[in-house]
C-alpha cells in the first residue's frame, strides 16, 4: 500500500496519520532494544515515585519507570492488534470471498454461517473464548480475531458478489481457469482497495479492544505488559499519582487516532477518485484557456438564419500523469432550428465528449474552454455548470449512450420521466404521470401504462434506450443531443426510433445532434454530418454527397464511406479498411492527425495543422489536399 496508489500525497490528514504511524513503528522497533532491560528491572529505592526530571511519569510499585514501560509496550500492543486484524481478515476472506468461485450452493451455505456468526454479541464471543482457552496474550488475539471475522466476511461477501456475476469471471470459468486462480487473480484484486481501507480502520479498533481486555485482566498477563496492562496498573495508584495512568492512555489514543485517520483518508480518496486527480500542479501545468482569436480569425457574419447552437473553438482537456490531455481541440460548428446533424468518427475521436461538454455534462475533472458558446441567444461561456444548467433547463434533451446506468435503478421508469414536467414545468402528479405514459407510448413501448410502473431492470436493453429517448423529448426541448441512441436496438425498432426522432423534430421545430460511428444510420436521419478525427472536426458535409464518395473532400471521410459495405459489395474480396491507427492524444500531435494514414500526405501535412474552412462542395473541410471530383491532386487548396 503506497501513498501514490491511493493518491494521499496531497492530503494533510493522511500526511499527519502517516507521520504518527512512523513514530509508532520506530518505537516498536527501537524501544525494546534501547530500554527493554530498564523497563522490567525492579528498583526498590524508587518505588511509587511521583513525576520528576528523572522519571517523567513517575515509577510503579516495583520502582520501574512508567514512561519507559509505555514506550517498550508499543511493540507488543501494535503486534497483537495487527496480528489479530490479519487473522480476522484471512478468515473473513475465506468465508466471504471464496464462495464467489464455488457456486450458488456454497454461497448460500456460507451466507448462513456469516449471518449466524453476526447474531452473537461481540463481548459474548470474546468471553467465551477466554473461558475455553484461558487468559493470556494469545487468547486475547484469538478472541479479537473471532470477533472481527464476521464483519470482514460480510464486507468480502458484498464486494465479491459483484465480481461473481461479472462476465470476465464467467469467461474464466468457461476457459477452465482453476478456482484457486479465479480467487487470487479475479476476485481478490477487484475487492482489494475497500478491504485495505477497512483493515486500516480495524487495526485502531482492535488496539482499543485488546487494551480493554488487558485492562480487565483477561488479556496480557505478567510479566508481559501492553498498554492495557499498564493502564490497569496505573489505575491502582491513581489517587496517589494520577500521572501513572496518563502515559498508557495517551499511547492508546495516539495509536487509535493514527489508524483511524489513515483509514478515513483512504476512504475519502476512494470516494472522490472520480472527481479528483492526484497530480502536481507544477507537473500538470497551467489550466487550459481558450485559443486566441488570432489563431483563427472570426468569420464575418452573413445574412441568413440565426443558429440555435453556435460553438467556436471548443476544447476539452483532462489532467493526466504527464500534463493536460486534450481529446477535443478547437471544434467549431453551428446547429440551426429544425436541423438534424450527425457526428461520426472512430471510437476515441471525441464525439461524445464534445456533445456532452456542449450540454454542460462534461466528465468530472474536465476543463472546457471555448471562444464562443451560444445557445438560443444565451452566452454559455464563463458560466458555472449550475448557472449554465439553469439557462438550458428543459431546452436541451440528452439521450445517453449507456441506458443501464443512465436510469435510476431505485425509481420506477414512469416516476423518472414524470420528474421533468413536475420539476421544470410545474405540472401536478397526475398530469405528469399521464405525460410520462404518453411519452413511453410515443417511443413504441407496448403497454405503456403498465411499463411505467416497472423498474429499469425489468426493461430490456432496447426498451431502456427508448425510455431514455422518451425522457429527452418529454420536456419539448429545442435541441436533442443523442449519443448513440440506437446502439441497443434491433433493426426494426431502430428504424422506428429514427423515424420518431425525425418526426418529433419536424413537428416541434427542434434540432437534433446524433452521435454515431455508423454512417448508414446517420445517412437515414440527418441532413448533414460532422466528421471528427482525433478530437477535431475534419469535414462538415451535406449528407446528399455520401452516395458519391468521389465528391467528398477529406480523405478520412472518403475512407469511412468506402469501408461501409452495401448490396453491390463483392463478397469475394476483403472488406475495405483504413490502414493504421488513430494517434495517441495523450501526446501532442503535430500537423494533421490523419497524415500517418493518408495516401496524399506531404511534408506540410506533418508540420502544419489544417484549419476548418468553407469548401466548394458547400460544406467545410480541414485538409491541405482535399480530394473531390474537381480538385484532383492539386496541392494548396484549403
Amino acid at each position: 500500500m503506497t501513498t501514490r496508489r491511493f493518491g494521499l500525497s496531497g492530503q494533510p490528514m493522511a500526511i499527519i496519520a502517516l507521520c504518527m504511524l512512523g513514530v509508532l513503528v520506530l518505537l516498536a522497533v527501537l524501544a525494546p532494544v534501547l530500554w527493554g532491560e530498564a523497563a522490567v528491572k525492579a528498583n526498590p529505592d524508587a518505588i511509587a515515585l511521583p513525576p520528576s526530571a528523572e522519571h517523567l511519569l513517575g515509577t510503579d510499585k516495583l520502582g520501574r519507570d512508567i514512561l519507559l514501560r509505555t514506550l517498550v509496550a508499543s511493540r507488543l500492543s501494535l503486534v497483537m492488534a495487527v496480528v489479530a486484524t490479519l487473522m480476522g481478515l484471512c478468515a473473513g476472506l475465506l468465508l466471504g470471498a471464496v464462495p464467489a468461485v464455488l457456486g450458488p450452493r456454497a454461497q448460500r451455505w456460507f451466507a448462513g454461517v456469516i449471518n449466524t456468526w453476526l447474531a452473537f454479541p461481540v463481548l459474548l464471543v470474546a468471553m467465551l473464548t477466554v473461558i475455553l482457552l484461558g487468559t493470556g496474550a494469545t487468547t486475547a488475539v484469538i478472541a479479537l480475531a473471532l470477533t472481527m471475522t464476521p464483519s470482514f466476511a460480510r464486507l468480502a461477501q458484498t464486494l465479491s458478489s459483484r465480481v461473481g456475476g461479472s462476465e470476465y469471471l464467467a469467461a474464466a470459468r468457461m476457459l477452465g481457469v482453476s478456482q484457486r486462480r479465479q480467487f487470487t487473480r479475479y476476485v481478490l484484486p477487484n475487492i482489494a482497495e475497500p478491504v485495505i481501507v477497512n483493515v486500516t480502520s480495524s487495526i485502531g479498533g482492535g488496539l482499543l479492544a485488546l487494551s480493554s481486555l488487558s485492562f480487565l485482566g483477561v488479556g496480557v498477563q505478567p510479566p508481559d505488559f501492553d498498554w492495557g496492562r499498564l493502564l490497569s496498573e496505573g489505575f491502582g495508584q491513581v489517587y496517589n499519582s494520577p500521572v501513572a495512568a496518563i502515559g498508557p492512555g495517551v499511547a492508546v489514543v495516539f495509536a487509535g487516532l493514527a489508524f483511524s485517520m489513515l483509514g478515513e483518508s483512504l476512504a475519502g480518496q476512494l470516494r472522490d477518485r472520480e472527481n479528483r486527480k492526484a497530480l502536481s500542479p507544477r507537473k500538470l501545468g497551467p489550466a487550459p484557456v481558450a485559443v486566441e482569436q488570432a489563431a483563427r480569425p472570426e468569420a464575418t457574419p452573413e445574412e441568413g438564419p440565426v443558429p440555435l447552437l453556435e460553438v467556436d473553438g471548443l476544447s476539452v482537456s483532462f489532467p493526466g500523469p504527464e500534463g493536460w490531455i486534450r481529446p477535443v481541440q478547437d471544434v467549431s460548428f453551428s446547429i440551426y432550428p429544425g436541423e438534424i446533424v450527425g457526428v461520426v468518427g472512430e471510437s476515441g475521436s471525441g464525439k461524445s465528449v464534445t456533445m456532452m461538454s456542449v450540454a454542460q455534462l462534461a466528465p468530472a475533472g474536465a476543463a472546457v474552454t471555448a471562444r464562443r458558446l451560444r445557445f438560443d441567444g444565451d452566452d454559455l461561456t464563463g458560466l458555472t455548470p449550475a448557472a449554465a444548467g439553469k439557462v438550458l433547463g428543459t431546452r436541451v434533451g440528452v439521450v445517453f449512450q449507456d441506458s443501464l446506468t443512465a436510469l435510476n435503478p431505485a425509481l420506477r421508469v414512469g416516476t423518472q420521466l414524470a420528474e421533468v414536467p413536475r420539476v421544470h414545468l410545474g405540472a401536478g402528479r397526475k398530469p405528469a404521470r399521464a405525460q410520462a405514459v404518453r411519452a413511453l407510448d410515443d417511443v413504441r413501448i407496448p403497454e405503456a401504462e403498465r411499463r411505467a410502473q416497472q423498474f429499469p431492470h425489468e426493461f430490456s436493453g432496447g426498451m431502456r434506450q427508448r425510455a431514455l429517448i422518451a425522457m429527452a423529448q418529454i420536456g419539448s426541448p429545442s435541441l436533442i443531443i443523442a449519443d448513440e441512441p440506437t446502439t441497443a436496438l434491433d433493426v426494426t425498432v431502430q428504424r422506428r426510433v429514427l423515424a420518431l426522432l425525425r418526426n418529433k423534430c419536424a413537428e416541434s421545430g427542434a434540432a437534433a445532434v446524433v452521435v454515431s460511428h455508423d454512417v448508414a444510420v446517420l445517412a437515414e436521419l440527418c441532413g448533414r454530418i460532422l466528421v471528427m478525427y482525433a478530437g477535431r472536426v475534419v469535414e462538415d458535409v451535406d449528407i446528399a454527397l455520401l452516395p458519391t464518395p468521389e465528391r467528398l473532400a477529406h480523405p478520412y471521410t472518403r475512407a469511412l464511406v468506402a469501408s461501409l459495405p452495401d448490396l453491390d459489395t463483392d463478397r469475394g474480396e476483403p472488406l475495405v479498411t483504413i490502414p493504421g491507427e488513430p494517434p495517441d492524444l495523450s501526446r501532442p500531435v503535430t500537423g494533421c492527425a490523419f497524415a500517418a494514414r493518408c495516401a496524399f500526405a506531404t511534408a506540410r501535412c506533418e508540420s502544419e495543422t489544417p484549419v476548418l474552412t468553407p469548401y466548394r462542395h458547400g460544406g467545410r473541410v480541414a485538409c491541405w489536399h482535399p480530394q473531390d471530383d474537381t480538385a484532383g491532386h492539386e496541392e494548396g487548396e484549403a
